[in-house]
């Protein structure tokens, strides 16, 4: 299956975990191909909804009220690996993922910094899967504390697209500190001082959690 069906498969099984996406960019950069960033969640005029968002939505209609969830779609166009593996035997070997976040309220200016992270497999040669961090170097979204996100284990089914597989990895976003926490004590322990915090992740005002 090519890499563009790859991404039809993705953004449908999207659509029937979250109902259709009511927002949306595209973002190119140098040498990648175009990554798609959608939002799911409650439509404008709703709570958590935002009377900014531009509706370019595929049909569907979420339920009022709830989470907002941003997924990209084009990460999985090709399969990730480490540059010191290439070339592979099999060009096609590799995991295929796509990025979702979700937040207690919209933040628009997330799509494109999403984008970004998308692309590091390209761009940098990395290989996403949970436990790992990926850091972007400015915040998330505008006015954001976090400057980086902590990827988590899969929430929701892989993607099926003929013999090809995509994971749908939940990404957390974090603080420089607690970047730094976690790559000195590991996952982990960042996880359980969060949960000794009672720290609200989804909440997009929140600071870097006591260490």
């Amino acid at each position: 299956m090519a890499g563009e069906e790859v991404l039809v498969a993705v953004e449908a099984h999207l659509a029937a975990t979250f109902g259709g996406d009511i927002a949306r960019a595209s973002v190119s950069f140098f040498g990648v191909e175009r990554i798609d960033v959608l939002r799911f969640g409650p439509p404008a005029g709703t709570p958590g909804g935002s009377p900014a968002a531009t509706a370019t939505g595929s049909g569907g209609t979420p339920p009022p009220g709830g989470p907002v969830r941003y997924a990209t779609v084009g990460m999985s166009r090709r399969p990730m690996t480490e540059p010191a593996l290439t070339p592979a035997a099999d060009p096609d070997a590799g995991p295929r993922a796509e990025i979702v976040l979700t937040l207690a309220e919209p933040r628009d200016s997330v799509l494109r910094r999403l984008a970004v992270l998308a692309a590091t497999p390209v761009v940098d040669g990395l290989v996403l899967a949970p436990d790992g961090t990926v850091e972007l170097g400015e915040p998330l979204w505008d006015g954001a504390g976090c400057t980086a996100v902590l990827v988590e284990p899969p929430a929701i089914p892989p993607v099926r697209a003929g013999d090809r597989t995509v994971d749908l990895l939940p990404v957390t976003p974090i603080t420089a500190a607690e970047l730094a926490y976690r790559r000195v004590h590991g996952a982990a322990a960042l996880r359980a001082a969060w949960q000794a915090a009672g720290t609200d992740l989804a909440d997009p005002d929140r600071g870097t959690v006591p260490l």
